[in-house]
């Protein structure tokens, strides 16, 4: 299937994928038939990363679907975004080290040559090893990889070719239609063996051929052993906060950006009189993860205008913070909301989206889901301590 850009054809790929998210799923998922040909997995991370589907509808269609028992895996997996998210917003310092580190090595990537050529061959898909190579051409061309392709993209990279991988998480999130901050970069943190001190994830030929159906050969020598980077001092937990709710009593206004586009199903407890969103998204994305991006972007504001009848208007994302003013003082507001950014760049952006409204007089108001103030604190150890929230999400 093509990846959903629209709620419409998110929608109807749950729809079609559903009678396989049983147990169906939790036998064949780590099979990888390849582009165009799997079967195993809906392809809907993509939507359900920006909310087109929120993960609590999702869930509970696979559970009217098969009951819980056989759609466990399904919605573990599921889960596995949510846990990201929730153990980024209680340690963010990890997210400030990934991006102070990044800077010192892409410096250095610049200056040494030798790095800079390894770095490129990989990048490339010119290394020789044929599932990284058809792996790196893949990522690039659909902006989509399998998740057991992922983990071996990613082993490889940091224990044969050891590359840092820092640069890797940077290179996934460029391309990747489906990379939020918490999932791309714990997710590399924890195949390098930083995540869960000491474990690493060591990717294995024959595994690769397994799960792969055969597709490659996998000829050239992998790494036999890891070397996990040196210990980090531990980040330190930060609570998570509760957040101050709309004042129903002052012009309220919505603002739309990419980590949630489903405004329809968020308690907003306002009158809105106005709406607005970017006209794109910002940073440099490849081309296939702005398109679908964007996309999605205007399928929900057209979804704003016919739900709450404003239209939504398009500011521009290069000159936000003054746009917003603008937009707040046409319209007399002295109060817009929106859904919650987890940590990341457009929870940064709206940090000085909120410094320069409130030189205005106006309150930028958060919103987070029910699903994220239950997950978000039960996110602070492993996975496996987090499992248990699972039936209290979905009661």
């Amino acid at each position: 299937m093509g990846f959903a850009a629209t709620r419409a054809e998110a929608l109807a790929g749950l729809e079609a994928f559903l009678p396989r998210a049983g147990r169906a799923y939790a036998a064949n998922r780590n099979r990888d038939e390849g582009p165009g040909a799997r079967t195993h997995v809906s392809e809907l991370s993509p939507a359900i990363r920006r909310r087109l589907l929120t993960e609590e509808e999702v869930a509970r269609a696979a559970i009217a679907a098969h009951g819980f028992a056989a759609a466990e895996k399904f919605i573990a997996e599921l889960c596995w975004r949510s846990y990201w998210r929730g153990h980024l917003e209680t340690r963010p310092a990890l997210w400030v080290r990934y991006r102070r580190d990044l800077q010192h090595i892409e410096a250095e990537l610049a200056r040494d040559g030798r790095l800079a050529a390894r770095f490129a061959l990989a990048v490339q898909g010119k290394t020789g090893i044929d599932c990284f190579d058809f792996w790196a051409r893949e990522l690039v061309e659909t902006g989509y990889l399998h998740n057991h392709a992922r983990m071996s993209f990613a082993s490889i990279w940091i224990f044969t070719l050891r590359l840092p991988w820092q640069l890797g998480a940077a290179h996934f999130f460029r391309h990747l239609l489906d990379a939020c901050p918490a999932s791309n970069t714990l997710s590399w943190r924890w195949v390098a063996g930083l995540q869960t001190v000491g474990k690493c994830y060591l990717a294995r030929a024959e595994r690769i051929r397994r799960s792969s159906g055969g597709r490659f050969q996998v000829s050239a020598p992998l790494a036999e052993s890891a070397t996990p980077p040196p210990p980090e001092p531990p980040a330190p937990l930060v609570p998570l906060r509760p957040l101050p709710a709309p004042d129903p009593q002052v012009p309220t206004g919505l603002f739309l950006h990419t980590e949630d586009l489903a405004p329809e199903s968020i308690p907003w407890g306002v009158t809105l009189r106005a709406a607005a969103a970017p006209d794109r998204i910002g940073g440099a994305p490849a081309a296939p993860k702005r398109w679908l991006a964007e996309r999605a972007l205007d399928d929900a504001a057209a979804r704003v205008a016919a739900h709450f009848g404003l239209a939504c208007e398009r500011l521009p994302e290069e000159e936000l913070e003054p746009a917003m003013v603008g937009f707040a003082r046409r319209h007399r507001l002295r109060q817009i909301v929106t859904a919650f950014a987890p940590v990341g760049p457009v929870a940064d952006r709206l940090r000085a989206v909120a410094t320069r409204l409130a030189q205005e007089g106006v309150t930028l108001v958060t919103v987070r889901r029910r699903w994220d103030e239950l997950a978000f604190p039960a996110a602070t150890r492993g996975f496996f301590a987090f499992r248990p929230v699972l039936p209290a999400l979905l009661a």
